[in-house]
């Protein structure tokens, strides 16, 4: 298939365009630099600004499978200009893009990046894909964020919503933030420990992304998170365990996240557990379904 990628060159989209290649699908990446990457056979580069309209979107047409990776960080102070740019990043390309496929002459898949912060933050309750929003400023931007991608639908296509949780990979996400208190020792649980923390590991990740693509029976919102959800302090004791790092200090008190962070502590303090039940429904394997495996085959 010829897939297109906007938010390619990032922490996700660099390593699912190696599984993309790595299964034969040729791959076009939206870049706004004029840099482009190392050439490869199947890999091409367009040059682009996805939040705004403009010659890329005639690019669109020409592939089988759009998927929409782009966004900007959420890990920012949550000021009035950050908080615009998260929610613009996302929004505008997304209607970017689906203005797009609309032109296009042919069907194409849609796989949205979506997030886990769409359910909001909902203490101990189980959270499947039939759960309702939450209320909060990332569950409003995601579901203004999924209503632009299912603007699609309307032309025929199959959008896929894939609602990703904390993404677990060797070189860059959460866990590249995590390593450097805890090879200090430093590593304890935030807050009262027991909110949950829904991950997924990022090779578990690229293989949802394939298993998506080929299973055009899924559609809708999908969880991508692992089958087992763990609370901050169930994950400070497995990284400290494969470190062979002490967890032993007193948890940071929610109030002081609080003062230094502001609204962002939210993401630190609060926790949703989530469940991949579509996933599961239809026959999906995970590699590292388990923290603790997970974090060893990373470290």
């Amino acid at each position: 298939m010829k897939v297109f990628i906007t938010g390619g060159t990032g922490f996700l989209g660099a390593a699912l365009t190696e599984g993309l290649l790595g299964e034969g699908h040729s791959v076009t990446i939206l870049s706004r630099s004029s840099q482009k990457g190392p050439l490869r056979m199947g890999l091409a580069y367009c040059a682009g600004n996805p939040t705004k309209s403009g010659p890329w979107q005639e690019e669109v047409s020409r592939h089988d499978v759009v998927i929409n990776l782009a966004g900007a960080s959420i890990f920012r102070p949550w000021n009035d200009k950050n908080k615009k740019a998260i929610r613009n990043s996302r929004i505008l390309t997304t209607r970017n893009l689906v203005d797009a496929i609309g032109q296009a002459p042919e069907n194409i898949t849609l796989l949205s990046g979506s997030a886990v912060g769409y359910y909001g933050f909902r203490d101990d309750e189980a959270l499947d894909e039939n759960s309702p929003p939450g209320h909060d400023f990332l569950a409003d931007v995601v579901e203004a964020w999924e209503t632009e991608a299912k603007r699609a639908e309307q032309f025929g296509v199959r959008v896929v919503l894939c609602r990703i949780g904390v993404i677990l990979g060797r070189d860059g996400g959460a866990l590249s933030k995590m390593l450097s208190v805890f090879k200090w020792g430093l590593g304890s649980p935030l807050g009262s420990g027991n909110q949950w923390f829904s991950w997924i590991s990022l090779h578990d990740l690229v293989t949802i992304f394939l298993f998506l693509l080929e299973n055009k029976a899924l559609s809708g919102p999908v969880n991508c998170t692992s089958p087992h959800p763990v609370t901050n302090r169930e994950m400070t004791k497995a990284l400290g365990k494969i470190l062979h790092r002490p967890t032993i200090l007193p948890p940071v008190p929610g109030f002081l996240i609080k003062g230094v962070l502001g609204e962002f502590s939210d993401v630190f303090v609060k926790g949703q557990k989530v469940l991949p039940g579509k996933l599961l429904q239809n026959g999906f394997v995970f590699t590292f379904p388990e923290i603790e495996a997970a974090l060893a085959h990373l470290i």
